[in-house]
């Protein structure tokens, strides 16, 4: 019991000259022993440290990847859907040129959406066309 209790004190104050204090006592062969157990310590630490940033740089290197491959993917889907909407504007409009398409749109109905008339993407309501032999429906009030 004594022998364990003389090691939890060795233990303790190498402990404590690790964090710096209590070197007062220590010669100069032992200042030297600790600078250099310190400085293969911080060594240790640093390549330590370097391998987890290095890990990391990596898996968000591999993360980006993965993100790029599937931005790709989302931007042929959307060009595919891109050409579909043209297709679907000239059988609609029967115009050959979705430039067409979009100016005889704003002129038609009266309003632009304010984005890029050339995404080919808008979307628009319109009151149901009256044929003579219907009757408009009475209002009930």
């Amino acid at each position: 019991a004594e022998s364990l209790r003389q090691q939890l004190n060795d233990l303790q104050e190498i402990h404590r000259q690790l964090k710096g204090e209590e070197l007062s006592s220590l010669s100069i062969k032992d200042l030297e022993n600790l600078e250099s157990q310190l400085e293969r310590s911080l060594k240790s630490v640093r390549t330590k440290k370097d391998q987890v940033l290095s890990d990391e740089i990596q898996e968000l290197n591999r993360q980006g990847v993965i993100i790029h491959q599937e931005n790709m993917k989302l931007f042929k889907e959307v060009s595919i859907l891109r050409k579909e909407n043209a297709e679907l504007y000239k059988k609609v409009y029967g115009a050959e040129d979705i430039n067409d398409i979009n100016r005889s749109s704003i002129k038609r109905h009266g309003f632009s959406n304010g984005y890029d008339l050339h995404a080919h993407l808008h979307l628009q309501l319109s009151q149901p066309e009256q044929h003579d032999n219907e009757k408009p429906e009475k209002a009930m009030v």
